[in-house]
């Protein structure tokens, strides 16, 4: 992993730790929060997959070392004032040691219930990969990947020309339901020739700068 952070610039605490908060390239969604001393945080950059320091046990883990769980870092920033990281990563099965995707799964407070499009588009495509990978009988995903690319192109043209009627008829239900159905096809699309969301972003983020 390249090393672009001068360490010099964080601020460890007394204990010599920075809190490290870990969030999941492509979702956006946090997994975990974790401490990091200099030596951890230097293995990180050197092994590209996350170290932290415990704390409890007072040594350095890898994490994933026992689970399998292991976090491939994306990349490792600083805040304003150098004392906390945000480390993105590809996380390799769950990141809470419940079993849960994300450390960060109690309610304690919810005052709406919003869609994360980032969140929910990374999970159907991650669910996508899946039927691809393992052509589940009775799965729609399987049925498109066995006819191959003319049947996959053929419903995003279907799906097209659907959006573009709803859009004429201004009924935005009917633009919802049919730009989903052209949304899903298209990452049906992406997965047939081995791209991710990750691809198209990437090229939409060269051409803002």
């Amino acid at each position: 992993m390249q090393n672009d952070i001068d360490i010099s610039k964080i601020k460890f605490n007394s204990q010599g730790l920075v809190p490290a908060i870990v969030q999941e390239a492509g979702s956006g969604k946090v997994l975990m929060l974790a401490y990091m001393n200099r030596e951890s945080l230097e293995k990180t950059m050197e092994t590209g997959q996350t170290w932290f320091y415990s704390r409890s046990r007072q040594e350095l883990w890898h994490k994933g070392a026992t689970s399998g769980n292991f976090q491939d870092v994306v990349s490792i920033k600083y805040d304003c004032d150098g004392d906390t990281l945000l480390v993105k990563v590809r996380q390799k099965g769950v990141a809470c040691h419940t079993g849960a995707k994300t450390c960060f799964h109690n309610d304690l407070l919810a005052v709406e219930n919003v869609a994360d499009v980032g969140e929910v588009l990374h999970e159907l495509f991650k669910v996508i990969e899946t039927r691809k990978e393992e052509l589940p009988e009775g799965s729609y995903t399987t049925y498109l990947f066995t006819k191959g690319q003319d049947k996959i192109l053929k419903k995003v043209g279907e799906e097209t020309a659907e959006t573009i009627i709803a859009s004429k008829n201004n009924d935005t239900e009917e633009i919802t339901y049919e730009m989903a159905d052209l949304w899903y096809h298209m990452l049906v699309l992406l997965a047939y020739h081995g791209m991710t969301p990750e691809d198209i972003a990437k090229e939409l983020n060269k051409r803002r700068k």
